[in-house]
């Protein structure tokens, strides 16, 4: 029999009007367990000017954020650069390469999935989620983003907490980071 597996968030991140908005659900659980409501999975990065969402087994997500705060001062904050490096020492350390998380990072220019295999990859519009309720959350933000009196704020509020009406794994805590 295999351990419970560790389910633990949703973040959801949307770019309108040049606004970017990031958020998560504030739920850990291990198996049917709930083991806290209110996390916080998003972090500032480089100055505050990169926000970063994770998704995963908690400390590889951390340890991948530390990696990607190094790379961006590496880059001088060149989100893209940053993300690509990290993306190819992810595939090529044996170390890394068993990190189970996935990260969304976004500054003024770019939003980024990276993914737990090395992936590097930007949306085509301007959203994108992960984790357990990220699809319920990604095909909100969606139907949310044309309403013209919705900005990156208000779309992301919504589309989690449909998330979470749906979503076992994700409940109505929210953290929520604007840049």
């Amino acid at each position: 029999m295999s351990p419970p597996e560790i389910r633990s968030t949703t973040v959801v991140a949307v770019r309108k009007e040049g606004k970017l908005a990031m958020a998560c659900d504030g739920q850990v659980s291990f198996g049917q367990t709930i083991m806290k409501n209110n996390a916080v999975k998003i972090r500032r990065l480089f100055q505050n000017r990169v926000l970063v969402g994770f998704a995963g087994a908690t400390a590889d997500a951390f340890t991948l954020c530390e990696r990607l705060e190094a790379k961006l001062e590496y880059h001088r904050g060149d989100l893209a650069r940053s993300a690509v490096s990290l993306a190819k020492d992810w595939r090529q350390d044996r170390y890394l390469r068993r990190l189970e998380a996935m990260l969304v990072a976004g500054d003024a220019d770019h939003l980024l999935l990276v993914s737990g295999t090395g992936d590097v990859v930007e949306p085509e519009d301007t959203m994108i989620a992960i984790g357990s309720g990220g699809n319920f959350a990604l095909a909100a933000a969606r139907a949310l983003y044309p309403l013209p009196d919705w900005d990156s704020r208000a779309i992301v509020t919504r589309s989690l907490e449909i998330a979470g009406d749906i979503c076992l794994y994700t409940n109505s805590h929210l953290t929520i980071e604007e840049l």
